[in-house]
């Protein structure tokens, strides 16, 4: 049987979302298909599969992207879908852990390129509201108004930036007690 469930992470809980979608794995229920703010789930042994997500380099149809995703799913995960540049991948349990970075330097540059991602669209958001609320206080534009919701945007990216990058820095010095 197939459950949907509506629920909303932000870019920069991905741990808590993998962490999540892992839980429902535990509990018998394995991930069948992505979207925004959507899960699909079907009825599955309790603990039956590991769940992973990561954050591509380019998107998903492009052929570095899709080299990528054809080696893991040759070292046996497959390959759920999609979300903007999101991939899901399931792998079953008895085949083995299932991790996508093997060290701390990985985990630490992979963690990298997730906050440029959000920093990315946290500055493209400011700057087009900032535009925005100036034309529409220039203009005396209502539709102008809807720059404060940029700008609402960037202001949250900017607290989702400051805790990945708290993370980071954890995840550094972590690795250096153990250098």
């Amino acid at each position: 049987m197939r459950q949907t469930i509506h629920k909303l992470f932000w870019v920069w809980n991905f741990d808590k979302e993998e962490k999540w979608l892992n839980e429902m794995a535990a509990k018998g229920l394995s991930l069948v298909s992505v979207g925004f703010c959507k899960y699909e789930f079907e009825d599955s042994m309790p603990g039956e599969y590991k769940v992973c997500l990561q954050l591509l380099d380019k998107m998903p149809h492009h052929p570095e992207s899709q080299k990528y995703i054809e080696f893991l799913e040759a070292t046996g995960a497959e390959h759920i879908g999609n979300f903007t540049r999101w991939a899901y991948f399931r792998k079953k349990s008895k085949d083995g852990e299932f991790e996508l970075f093997s060290d701390n330097a990985s985990r630490i540059k992979y963690l990298s390129g997730v906050i440029s991602f959000i920093a990315l669209i946290t500055v493209a958001n400011c700057i087009v509201g900032i535009n925005n609320v100036f034309l529409a206080i220039n203009l005396s534009s209502l539709v102008n108004y809807l720059g404060f919701i940029n700008l609402a945007i960037g202001i949250w990216g900017t607290f989702g930036c400051i805790k990945l990058l708290r993370k980071r820095k954890r995840m550094k010095q972590e690795g250096q007690l153990f250098e």
